[in-house]
């Protein structure tokens, strides 16, 4: 019973984390859209920040997605006995706190598949 719950779980998270990696790109779509549509740079430069951010926020819960997996595939390949659907309960057991949570939407916003597009896209804003 468990192991049917594992591959359920897995299945449902699987699709999750790649649904996030194409809401990634979306958000880097947007981010190049703001830079050619909108002709107040001030206003450009705001736009890529926040879309910067909101990459972060979706790249760290897409890692907790992935920290999830990596937690039961072990269990799958093993056969082994273990309880399914524990995302948020695990997640609850090690929330960090304040400081400590925007310090991983930082570390996520840093991460060279997250950054690499904005400072070139806010370069392009200020010089475009």
């Amino acid at each position: 019973m468990t192991m049917n719950a594992l591959h359920h779980e897995w299945l449902a998270l699987q699709a999750q984390h790649e649904r996030y990696e194409g809401l990634a790109l979306a958000v880097k779509l947007a981010a190049f859209a703001a830079v050619v549509v909108v002709s107040d740079n001030g206003l450009a430069l705001a736009l890529l920040a926040l879309l910067w951010l909101q990459e972060a926020v979706l790249k760290t819960f897409q890692g907790r997605l992935g920290e999830r997996l990596l937690a039961i595939e072990p269990a799958i390949a093993a056969g082994a006995e273990a309880p399914a659907m524990q995302l948020h309960a695990a997640w609850r057991a090690t929330r960090p706190g304040g400081a400590a949570l925007m310090l991983q939407y930082l570390k996520s916003a840093l991460r060279p598949t997250v950054a690499l597009p904005y400072p070139l896209l806010m370069a392009l804003a200020l010089w475009g």
